[in-house]
């Protein structure tokens, strides 16, 4: 696989560079930028397969550039210096990103996926991301699942289930979702989208509560007819959420 990095510091870069030479043989470094500007003529100019991408640079970031790059073919992993930029924005469309300073066993891991589901399918994390920030309309999430991963519109979720380390996703027409992340991860994704938390094992997606009855915490139930509990700390949130 063809590799473009981009990344304001020359010796990041480097690093970055001698680390796919030595760990990673089924990557060949073909162009660098340092720049949005420079970032997008490398691309250009090679057609890479990935792209490894510092968010923060001058004179634009990361989105910046994936935003100006059109159709994209390449798969995009994230690198920052920053453990909470933009970690929302890159969660939503399960796109990679890595720490900096770099941990070579995260780099391979990371290179392994996208050479895996390259070969499976021709979804490209990066589109969703940049759909996703473009969009004026219905915004998707990719999930991962033990088979691969589906792209599904979030206003199609009816709520998310705990099921211990995993999610189990509800929908109106469709069957459900096991999915390989837990409940806490899309509460940070979700909750942008109005989604609530309203007990350890629950997220709902308000739009679909159909009727709520009261108790302790009470109860709602959800458009499938299926009735939730709603935790006692949770209570409070939720009918305020319903007042607005």
């Amino acid at each position: 696989m063809k590799a473009v990095i981009v990344d304001d510091e020359k010796d990041s870069r480097q690093i970055l560079a001698g680390y796919l030479k030595k760990y990673c043989a089924d990557v060949t470094v073909c162009g660098f930028g340092e720049s949005v500007v420079t970032g997008l003529e490398a691309i250009r100019q090679h057609n890479p397969d990935i792209v490894f991408l510092d968010i923060e640079m001058p004179y634009g970031n990361g989105f910046d550039l994936l935003d100006k790059a059109g159709d994209i073919s390449f798969e995009t992993v994230f690198v920052t210096a920053f453990d909470n930029y933009a970690i929302q924005a890159l969660n939503q469309s399960a796109a990679y990103y890595l720490l900096k300073p770099i941990d070579i066993d995260e780099l391979v891991k990371a290179v392994e996926k996208i050479k895996a589901e390259r070969a499976d399918s021709h979804v490209r994390h990066a589109k969703v991301l940049v759909d996703n920030i473009r969009a004026t309309g219905p915004q998707k999430i990719m999930l991962p699942t033990m088979e691969g991963f589906e792209i599904v519109p979030v206003q199609d979720i009816l709520y998310c289930e705990a099921v211990d380390n995993f999610t189990r996703f509800h929908f109106e027409h469709t069957a459900p979702l096991l999915i390989c992340r837990t409940l806490k991860y899309f509460e940070e994704v979700l909750t942008p989208h109005r989604f609530l938390r309203i007990h350890r094992s629950y997220m709902i997606n308000p739009g679909y509560v159909i009727r709520y009855s009261k108790g302790k915490g009470g109860y709602v139930t959800m458009k499938n007819n299926q009735e939730l509990e709603v935790s006692s700390t949770k209570k409070k949130e939720f009918l305020d959420l319903f007042e607005k």
